[in-house]
């Protein structure tokens, strides 16, 4: 039996409020450190607050801003609002 296929897309598509899991970091290198080590790390749960040139959003209880190329770059799972 195979695994079940996650529908991934980007940090700067899920609408306001909701809630996903990271899944792949893409881009350089030292961008997937940056971002490691800002708690976007694989697994890592983040919900959008706002945004769309600007995407505001909280990770591990702390608000973050993050340009939109970097949004682009954080590849998330969208989670059922009941596994919140």
């Amino acid at each position: 039996m195979s695994a079940p296929r996650l529908h991934l897309s980007p940090l700067c598509q899920l609408p306001a409020g909701t809630t996903g899991r990271v899944c792949a970091l893409t881009g350089d290198d030292d961008f997937c450190q940056r971002v490691r080590e800002m708690g976007f790390g694989e697994a890592a749960l983040v919900t959008k607050v706002s945004g769309q040139t600007t995407i505001l959003c909280q990770v591990n209880g702390t608000r973050l801003a993050l340009s939109h190329a970097a949004a682009m770059n954080i590849l998330v799972e969208r989670l059922p609002e009941s596994a919140r």
